[in-house]
């Protein structure tokens, strides 16, 4: 009888125990990812580049918001945000009282899927298995069929009444001290809200820097931003795979990149030119899937350096 069920209840004991370390630990597991990216003209100071990605604040979760409140210690140059803020219709004050404090910084922002649209409970297993068969995002479907409106609207004033910069298919610039970088984004291609040809023509002359951000990194925008000729794309939305496997790595990335680069510092080629492609793996889960394993939440401060 042991031998016959032991086994199986092995099984099940490793799976609850993977399962509680998931949503009870590692998804609470904050932490900052550090890179350097050789970006910068010769003679041009670092920069130190702060970005924040896939919150999808729920109301409550308060340890995130201090954890991102004191990223404002880091004292970057600048802020990055990469959408999908909110995961919850009520989560625009918590949002704001977590990135209050980085918000006394220069910054600048995209848009995702779940700032527009409220999140809707799936089988993750539909989940998985679509991703895996290379059936990606909404299918354009804009508006989503059905969606919960979230007050995204709300979130961008505020955003824009702290002087960030909204890259929502346009072009901005930032002034740092003696320093002027020059942004294109995009809306966000996981509902096919891109639109490339608003903001394409490549780096705007007279910048130090020019830089590109878009939420989702499906491969037009990137293939667009690299033939371009921008140094470095920003992009977050992945989640890192979320639920990976360790030593192994990322099963689905929720769009058309590869999983090798789901998350972290990699290059991207298209058109004879090479961008540096940074995905943030995102500090938040959707609502309905709570769950990160062998892909702790995070942040990243970028180190811009001299090109080599």
């Amino acid at each position: 009888m042991r031998a016959r069920y032991g086994v199986p209840l092995t099984l099940t004991a490793v799976g609850a125990a993977g399962l509680a370390y998931a949503a009870g630990f590692e998804v609470r597991s904050f932490r900052l990812r550090r890179v350097t990216v050789p970006v910068l003209p010769r003679g041009m100071r670092p920069l130190r580049v702060l970005q924040v990605s896939d919150i999808h604040m729920v109301s409550g979760q308060r340890k995130k918001q201090r954890w991102l409140q004191s990223l404002a210690g880091l004292r970057p140059d600048f802020v990055v945000n990469t959408g999908d803020n909110l995961s919850d219709t009520e989560g625009v004050p918590e949002t704001l009282d977590a990135l209050g404090p980085l918000m006394e910084f220069p910054g600048a922002y995209v848009f995702g899927s779940n700032d527009y649209y409220g999140p809707k409970l799936r089988n993750p297993a539909r989940y998985l298995l679509e991703r895996v068969q290379g059936r990606h995002g909404l299918n354009g479907n804009a508006p989503v069929v059905n969606a919960v409106h979230n007050p995204w609207e709300d979130l961008r004033d505020a955003f824009d009444a702290a002087g960030w910069v909204g890259l929502s298919n346009s072009r901005g610039r930032l002034k740092l001290e003696g320093i002027e970088i020059a942004l294109t984004g995009l809306d966000d291609p996981h509902i096919k809200r891109d639109r490339y040809a608003e903001v394409s023509g490549g780096p705007e002359s007279g910048a130090d820097l020019s830089l590109a951000v878009v939420h989702a990194p499906y491969l037009r925008s990137l293939d667009a931003f690299t033939a371009d000729g921008y140094p470095l794309i920003l992009a977050g939305h992945t989640h890192g795979g979320q639920l990976c496997i360790p030593f192994y790595g990322a099963l689905v990335t929720n769009c058309d990149i590869d999983t090798d680069r789901v998350k972290g510092l990699s290059t991207h080629t298209a058109g004879g030119h090479t961008s540096f492609l940074h995905v943030s793996a995102g500090c938040g889960t959707n609502r309905y899937t709570p769950v990160r394993f062998a892909c702790p939440p995070e942040a990243t401060l970028l180190t811009l350096t001299e090109k080599g």
